[in-house]
């Protein structure tokens, strides 16, 4: 797939409501494509919105498409429900230990993606509040 033509965030800006969040979502679908256990129709959808054969707003109206994604969603439900305590605390502490992690990997892609700033502190760039929004 990597000699495909590859959307790029401002792609998915038709249903992101920021660059931030268009980012993180073409992030989600990067991993879908790419990750052998989700296959079938789930991996098919992120894989063809990727590859710009469909938007992702068209995607999300596609029922095939939204049954894998409710179907994959009720096996995780199901698995969560079926763990132990134990299990449960584990995952618990699984779970913060990636979220700092792509929290830190976030951090850095933003940096790299903003520039360098040096010392300067600013917040970060996220549209939808008060500002002028995006140019559409």
């Amino acid at each position: 797939m990597s000699s495909e033509r590859q959307i790029q965030d401002e792609d998915l800006m038709d249903v992101a409501q920021d660059p931030e969040q268009a980012h993180r979502l073409r992030k989600a679908l990067r991993t879908l494509a790419d990750n052998p256990h989700v296959g079938g129709k789930l991996q098919e959808m992120a894989q063809e919105v990727l590859a710009g054969r469909i938007g992702m707003r068209d995607a999300i109206q596609t029922p095939g498409y939204m049954d894998a994604l409710g179907d994959r969603m009720n096996e995780i439900r199901r698995a969560a429900e079926d763990q132990t305590q134990a299990e449960r605390e584990a995952s618990r502490e699984q779970f913060a230990a990636w979220q700092k992690q792509q929290d830190e990997q976030e951090d850095k892609e933003r940096a790299e993606r903003d520039g360098p700033t040096g010392n300067i502190v600013s917040t970060p760039r996220r549209g939808g509040r008060g500002g002028a929004g995006h140019r559409g």
